[in-house]
């Protein structure tokens, strides 16, 4: 398993065998978006397999669902592999209410086979702003 090193407590990325894996949290809304755009764009351009983790969210705006769909709709032309890790019932209404469920096809499962650490819970925050800690 490889870390991806970050300085950011909002988004953890992790790629192993093939898959890479985007763990969010907090808030996805106008401000994080502006700010995660890029990283999860230049994800859904260069990855065979992405999976984005939402399960650690504490809120989600129109602003944040537009940057999952966008995110999904490029990987989906490239033809790669899109899943969304979603088992809050107050995002999966938003999906539902946008009609954005076939396109974004969110899961409740866990990102990883049994017995493998939560992505977002596998990385502690950083005790100090630019320091994060490995992972084995």
């Amino acid at each position: 398993m490889q870390l991806i090193p970050r300085h950011d407590p909002s988004l953890v990325v992790r790629s192993d065998g093939g898959v890479t894996v985007a763990a969010l949290r907090g808030e996805l809304d106008l401000v994080l978006v502006r700010h995660l755009r890029p990283e999860l764009d230049a994800l859904a351009r260069e990855s065979d397999a992405l999976t984005v983790d939402i399960r650690r969210l504490t809120f989600c705006d129109a602003t944040g669902l537009g940057l999952l769909a966008h995110c999904a709709g490029r990987v989906h032309r490239r033809g790669a592999r899109w899943r969304l890790v979603c088992d809050q019932p107050w995002i999966l209404r938003l999906i539902r209410l946008t009609a954005l469920g076939d396109l974004l096809r969110p899961e409740p499962g866990p990102p990883d086979a049994p017995g493998q650490p939560d992505p977002g819970a596998a990385v502690p925050l950083p005790s100090e702003p630019g320091v994060t800690r490995p992972v084995s």
